[in-house]
């Protein structure tokens, strides 16, 4: 290809006018004529990835970056020979946004099969929130983004929908027994959901910020047995205010008509207490369902466990490199690039686990899941 139909880039830059991209690759499509010594802008809340016939060489964060030796010293090696470092270079950017991604739906498509301790077979539907933000550049790319010029919280939004969905079917058959259970352990459900969360998330780069529950609801039938056992444990409680208003009655007649309003005026005084005892108690709660996330400035290292800065590049106890390239699909070790088998366990750098079909329904679950979501029958090997 002849030098006048060459487009070098020489300032690389890049602004998300649409607020829900995650990735923008530059060039958009295929690779471009990146000259040595090219200005790369990176703001805040972004990062920038390097790639070179197919392989991340370095991030970038915040600021402004030359492009030459200084930066990319694995790269100078490369083009030392045979064209020298004056030629310019195919190659692609990456930017990637570090914000928190908001308000991203997750929900039952179709009924999530449980196992009723007292009702049987129920099917339930539950839907909600979440926040996401990607953590490390490098392996989202390589595990999510693969080649694609363009990625937008669409396309990560419904493969995170059906992790969520499993984890919540995996837990509810794991440990609810009934669902009469559930308004009392709503919140430990909520928080469990978001611990199970974090390591499926983790091997994609991405970090869950918030998680939030907005409803479980069981079929009408369903609900109207639930409403029935609510009006039956109220009963010890209408029993006594039964009594209570008789008790009153029969004082009211023994005085007489002339005594009715100082009776009244007694009985609402020893109510009083108790009622703005009660009125103390039920006012200091919090919204249930939605689980708080702080923004941790440390983090620790995957290989010695030790607690370090959350910026950190390289644990200082161990010396590990915490810019993660990709990770092991099956004991979520760090790997290096070009590594064929994990160190830890062995495997197959590449293995990805297949999903399981369900022997009594036949229906496709993740890899990992316990319980499947349409039958609820448990996984044999599980």
């Amino acid at each position: 290809m002849g030098t006048d139909n060459l487009v070098f880039l020489e300032n690389l830059e890049w602004l998300d006018p649409t607020g829900d991209t995650i990735v923008q690759r530059l060039p958009a499509e295929g690779s471009g004529e990146i000259k040595w010594g090219a200005q790369l802008t990176v703001r805040d809340s972004q990062a920038a990835v390097f790639f070179y016939q197919g392989r991340a060489l370095e991030a970038f964060g915040p600021g402004r970056h030359t492009l030459k030796t200084l930066n990319l010293p694995v790269l100078t090696k490369i083009l030392s020979v045979p064209w020298g470092l004056s030629s310019p270079l195919r190659a692609e950017v990456y930017f990637v946004n570090l914000k928190v991604f908001t308000d991203l739906k997750w929900g039952t498509r179709d009924p999530v099969a449980f196992r009723d301790a007292e009702l049987g077979l129920v099917r339930l539907r539950a839907f909600g929130v979440f926040n996401v933000q990607v953590v490390q550049p490098i392996l989202f790319i390589n595990s999510l983004v693969g080649t694609r010029g363009i990625f937008t919280t669409e396309a990560v939004e419904g493969y995170l929908n059906r992790v969520i969905v499993s984890r919540f079917n995996d837990y509810m058959g794991e440990t609810i027994d009934t669902i009469f259970d559930l308004p009392a352990r709503y919140d430990q459900l909520s928080e469990a959901l978001a611990r199970r969360l974090k390591s499926d998330l983790a091997r994609f780069g991405m970090a869950l910020t918030h998680l939030y529950i907005n409803a479980i609801t069981p079929p009408p039938e369903v609900q109207q047995a639930i409403d029935d056992r609510s009006r039956l444990g109220a009963l010890p409680d209408l029993e006594r205010l039964a009594r209570m208003k008789a008790a009153m009655a029969m004082e009211k007649a023994a005085d007489g008509a002339g005594a009715t309003g100082e009776a009244m005026g007694a009985g609402i005084g020893l109510m009083l207490p108790a009622m703005f005892a009660r009125l103390l108690q039920d006012g200091g709660g919090t919204s249930a369902g939605a689980i708080p996330v702080p923004e941790a400035a440390v983090t620790s290292c995957p290989d010695c466990g030790q607690t370090i800065p959350a910026q950190a590049r390289f644990c200082p106890f161990c010396g590990h490199q915490q810019v993660v390239f990709r990770q092991c699909a099956h004991c979520g070790k760090n790997l290096a690039p070009n590594a064929r088998f994990c160190p830890r366990c062995g495997r197959p750098a590449d293995a990805v686990p297949a999903p399981w079909h369900c022997a009594y329904c036949g229906a496709e679950n993740l890899p990992d899941a316990s319980f499947c979501n349409q039958c609820g029958e448990r996984h044999k090997e599980k």
